[in-house]
C-alpha cells in the first residue's frame, strides 16, 4: 500500500510539474511597453507609434509579432541600422515584447498618396505585380487592404511612402537582408516603379 501510495504521489508530482512546464507564457505588459516607448522611442515614433517624420515608420497598429521579430534582428545584427541596434542593445526579450505589443495596441492613423500621376502604376504593382518579370502582387502577401499577416507580413496601409521606398531600396541593393523574399522582388523593381508602389501604399485603407 506504501508502494501504491508513493507511486501514485510521484505520477501526481510529474503530471502537475508537466503542466506547468506547457503553461503559456505571460501576455504582454502594455504599461511596461509604454514606459519603455516613453523613454526610448518617441523621439523618432512620437508617442504613440503614429505620424511622425516621414523618414522614420509608423509603428501603431503594428502587428505585435512583427515588431518583435524586427526588434529582434536589429538587435541579433540580423537587420542593420545603426540607431536601432543601440536602441534595442539594452533590451530584454521581454522588454521588446511589451514594447511591441504597446504600439500594436494604437489605432493607426490613415495616410494619403502624394503623387496622383503614379497613382494608377502603383495600384498595378500593388494588386496584380508585373507579370513579364515575375514580380508577385503585393497584396498577395500584405493583403488587399495591406493589412498584412502577423509575424511573417507586415501591415503596410497608410505608412509613410519615403520610408517604404527606403526600406524597398535597401532591399534591392541589398544593404537589408533580413527577408530573401523582398531582396529578390526588389532586385526586378526600377526606381519609378519603387516610387509609385511607395505612394500607393501611403493612401491604402
Amino acid at each position: 500500500m506504501k508502494t501504491a501510495a508513493f507511486l501514485l504521489t510521484g505520477l501526481l508530482f510529474a503530471a502537475t510539474a508537466g503542466a506547468a512546464g506547457t503553461q503559456a507564457p505571460a501576455k504582454a505588459d502594455l504599461v511596461k511597453g509604454q514606459a519603455i516607448a516613453t523613454q526610448m522611442c518617441v523621439a523618432c515614433h512620437t508617442a504613440d507609434g503614429s505620424r511622425g517624420s516621414p523618414a522614420n515608420p509608423i509603428l501603431a497598429g503594428q502587428h505585435a509579432d512583427y515588431l518583435f521579430k524586427q526588434l529582434t534582428e536589429f538587435k541579433e545584427g540580423k537587420r542593420k541600422n545603426a540607431v536601432m541596434s543601440g536602441m534595442v542593445a539594452a533590451l530584454t526579450p521581454e522588454d521588446m515584447k511589451n514594447v511591441a505589443a504597446f504600439y500594436a495596441s494604437k489605432t493607426a492613423k490613415p495616410g494619403f498618396a502624394k503623387d496622383k500621376t503614379l497613382v494608377a502604376l502603383g495600384e498595378k504593382i500593388y494588386r496584380g505585380g508585373i507579370s513579364d518579370r515575375a514580380i508577385p502582387a503585393c497584396a498577395a502577401c500584405h493583403s488587399p487592404n495591406g493589412a498584412g499577416m502577423p509575424a511573417q507580413y507586415p501591415r503596410l496601409a497608410g505608412q509613410h511612402s519615403d520610408y517604404t521606398e527606403l526600406q524597398l531600396n535597401t532591399f534591392r541593393s541589398g544593404a537589408r537582408a533580413n527577408n530573401a523574399s523582398m531582396v529578390a522582388i526588389a532586385a526586378k523593381m526600377n526606381d519609378r516603379e519603387i516610387k509609385a508602389v511607395s505612394d500607393y501604399i501611403a493612401g491604402l485603407r
